[in-house]
Formats: structure tokens, sequence, C-alpha cells
């Protein structure tokens, strides 16, 4: 077993109006999410939230804790958010013990125990989406089902943005310290997520995209209203958004994609709107 870090720096809106498609890349595109029998972790100074990838196929995997966080246990002053999104697996957090089957969510709550990842059929790995921020109280752990989650239908085939948002670990089916997760999807024939788009300056967010075959790609779209910027990229990829920034996206065929948020608040109303004529 593996465990793959590094540790990204947050960055001014001016700076980055200056990056090139390198340096925007090296940024904020996470590109390698998974691999097999090895943790993958990014950290990011933005609000210290943390996105990576396990997928357990010959053993199982075990989230140590990265030297940033200077602690025995990757969990132990953080709460995590965890989505399956390859064959059914377990996670196991100390005593306790979950299974996951495709599109299920689970939070774990901070604590001093151990987070195993197993697949049930190396033929069919599992793949332990996550995302991780601070926290200061323990909330019980949940498992949350597609049929559990706060679900939202918005957009119109004719807009090219018709989507199902599954709100899975938000404060209306499980409490949390800051972190928020869901996971959205986009129907046949449409391609534009979170349009209009909008920023909030309470929360930061991490975009991880999935369900796009090999020979297609998705455009994301970030940087200030007025000075926006693109990162192009490929199924199973996950890219940063800071709290200045819009997240949006569009690709050549629709896709579904998990949304994290952690900061100030747990109010997912609370963003400030762009309307898409304005932006430049």
């Amino acid at each position: 077993m593996k465990i793959n870090s590094e540790v990204r720096y947050a960055a001014h809106p001016n700076d980055v109006k200056h990056y090139d498609t390198k340096q925007l890349r090296d940024a904020y595109l996470i590109e390698n999410v998974f691999t097999a029998d090895e943790v993958n972790i990014v950290y990011t100074m933005h609000d210290r939230m943390i996105a990576g990838g396990v997928m357990p196929v010959n053993e199982a995997v075990e989230l140590k804790p990265i030297d940033i966080l200077r602690n025995e246990y990757f969990l132990g002053r953080r709460e995590i958010g965890i989505f399956n999104v390859g064959g059914k697996g377990t996670v196991k957090a100390g005593d306790a013990a979950f299974d996951l089957e495709y599109k299920e969510a689970l939070y774990l709550g901070k604590g001093d125990r151990k987070v195993v990842f197993e697949s049930a059929d190396p033929k069919n790995p599992s793949k332990f989406y996550f995302c991780s921020s601070p926290a200061h109280t323990t909330y019980a752990d949940h498992l949350t089902t597609r049929e559990d989650a706060v679900k939202m239908e918005l957009g119109t085939l004719e807009e090219s943005n018709h989507r199902i948002i599954n709100r899975m670990l938000v404060k209306e089916v499980v409490p949390t310290c800051q972190l928020q997760m869901g996971m959205t999807e986009l129907m046949p024939g449409s391609t534009w997520n979170t349009m209009p788009a909008h920023t909030h300056n309470r929360r930061m967010e991490v975009y991880f995209y999935f369900e796009i075959p090999e020979d297609q790609a998705i455009c994301h779209f970030m940087g200030q209203p007025d000075e926006t910027r693109h990162i192009f990229m490929k199924n199973e990829q996950a890219v940063i958004s800071p709290e200045w920034s819009i997240h949006s996206a569009c690709a050549t065929k629709n896709y579904t994609f998990i949304w994290a948020m952690c900061g100030e608040n747990l109010d997912y109303g609370d963003m400030d709107g762009c309307a898409t004529s304005e932006l430049e």
C-alpha cells in the first residue's frame, strides 16, 4: 500500500489572472484520483480541504494521516465524506463497518480510529472518492443512499442543463461540522452544470466528474465572473474551486459529478448569482 500526497497553496485571484494553462492545471486540477491499492490525496490551503481517492484491488487499504496533519489518525481532528463510484465495497471505521453500493455516500465523524477500505470483488473494484475538512466536534457516522438524498430537479433540456441534484451529506440528512457533499446527475441531452453560475465567498468547493466516456471530455469553468478561465478534464478527475471562483462545466455528453463544500456555514442556498449574459 502506498500513500501519494501533495499540498496545494491558496492563490489570490489577481495572481491567477496571469496563469498559463500549465500553471492553472497544476494549481487546481487533480488528475490522478484512483490508483490500484494506493491512496491519492491533495491537501488544499483553501479552507484546508482534502480531496482524494482509494481503489482497493488486491488488498485492504488504510487511510493513514499524511505528514501535514500531525496526528496519529486521519480523523483525529477531521470529518470525511466518502462516495463509492465503483463496485460494491466496505469502509471500516474503528469497530464499525459500512457496505457501500455504487453512488452511495458515507459520513464519518471526527475520532481516533483507523479507516480501512475494501472491495467486494477485485475484478470490479470499489472506487472510494472522499473529501475531508477540519472538525470541531464529533457527529455520528451516517450512510446515505440515493433514495435518502434530498433531491432537487433544476434546469431544462431546452437550456441543456436539466439535472437532478442529490444532496446526500447535508444538514437535512446528517449533522456535520462544515463539510457538505452531494451528487448531480445530468439528464441525457444536457451538458451544462451549475449554470447560471455563482460564487460563494463563505465556502470553497471541489468538483469530481465521472461517467464520462473515454473518448469524450468536459470543460470546467472557473475564475472571477469578469475574468473566467477553463480547464479541460477527463473522466474521474477532480478540480479545486476557490471561494472567489465560479464553478461550472460543459461536456460533450451528459455526466455526473460530486460536489463538496466547506467553510463558514451549512446554508446550501448561500451563494452569489452571476447572470449568464454578464460572464466574461
